[in-house]
């Protein structure tokens, strides 16, 4: 996920990046739609789904590059671009563990990443501050991640592919999960220090 600069260059809603991250966000239901038509009796789409999670991270990467080079920067894409990140990451778990591929204590570790942040938010809103940055740790975490998934979709069959392909997801798969809870850790601290700070200040 491409890091967005904390200044604030323009409101404009309907600027290149801002509808590419929008398009991202159309693209989880249609992604855990794909994933999960097997679980109910449908056909096998996996590789509809893998081609979905490929243009979601080619426009993750476009959105970000772009914003800063036109200068398109804005406060609406501040929040589309993590929100899309984070709505994949979540259909991913879904599917993938509703499909067993991912076992659920990866997921619960995932998801307890995301509630810790959310009560972090919760606690700078209540002191006035907006919701903490995307720091380099985060952005590594979440490429990581995108990586993992859809080798792990691609592992459920057979042969050497399949084989492959679990054994490097599985290793994008470790490090996202420990970058990403390294990452809710800074996030953590630094809401500490802004609380303290409050504090002292009062």
């Amino acid at each position: 996920m491409e890091v967005q600069e904390t200044r604030v260059q323009t409101d404009r809603v309907l600027t290149i990046p801002n509808i590419l991250s929008m398009a991202r966000l159309v693209g989880v239901p249609l992604f855990l739609w794909l994933i999960l038509r097997p679980v109910f009796g449908g056909p096998n789409s996996d590789n509809w789904a893998l081609l979905v999670l490929m243009l979601s991270g080619i426009s993750d990467y476009l959105d970000g590059k772009l914003a800063r080079k036109w200068n398109q920067i804005s406060s609406l894409g501040r929040l589309l671009d993590p929100a899309a990140d984070r709505l994949y990451i979540l259909s991913t778990l879904v599917g993938l563990t509703w499909r067993e591929i991912l076992p659920l204590w990866v997921t619960a570790l995932l998801l307890a990443r995301e509630l810790m942040l959310l009560v972090m938010v919760a606690i700078l809103r209540r002191h006035g501050y907006p919701p903490p940055q995307v720091n380099f740790l985060g952005k590594a975490a979440t490429f990581n991640l995108m990586y993992a998934f859809p080798l792990l979709l691609l592992s459920d069959g057979s042969g050497w592919l399949a084989t492959l392909a679990a054994v490097f997801g599985w290793a994008f798969a470790g490090w996202g999960t420990t970058l990403y809870w390294w990452a809710g850790i800074l996030y953590v601290v630094q809401v500490r220090r802004l609380v303290k700070a409050d504090a002292v200040a009062d």
